[in-house]
């Protein structure tokens, strides 16, 4: 278990992108890299965070929800990920769950989050 302990930290200390402190019901977009053929361009995917599961830092992974044309599409990243160039916070929402798969059966406003009042910094 040691052997596979030092592979993953030397993988995890090479990532040195930094992302943003997110939780469960946070609306985030995530720009990544999709290779088509031998062309890349990066795509955004915004959404809410349905879930953040993993034990260790190198297995943790989070689910993003949208819904496009009407339908719900959900999308698993993985946090170490090298084709994730960026992640940005747009909305801290109030939920009272880890996972929120509640999300799935709700439509129209009823699938709605309420957002978290932040609390501005003296800086």
């Amino acid at each position: 278990m040691d052997l596979i302990n030092l592979v993953e930290q030397s993988f995890s200390q090479n990532k040195t992108a930094t992302y943003p402190e997110f939780k469960a019901g946070d609306t985030i977009t995530v720009t990544y890299r999709i290779k088509e053929g031998d062309k890349e361009r990066l795509q955004d995917f915004r959404g809410v965070v349905m879930q953040i599961c993993g034990a260790t830092p190198f297995t943790r992974t989070f689910t993003v929800r949208k819904i496009s044309g009407g339908i719900g599409v959900e999308r698993i990243f993985p946090f170490e990920s090298p084709f994730i160039e960026k992640i940005e916070l747009n909305k801290v929402g109030k939920v009272r769950r880890a996972r929120i798969f509640y999300l799935r059966n709700l439509a129209g406003k009823k699938a709605r989050i309420k957002e978290a009042k932040r609390k501005v910094s003296a800086e």
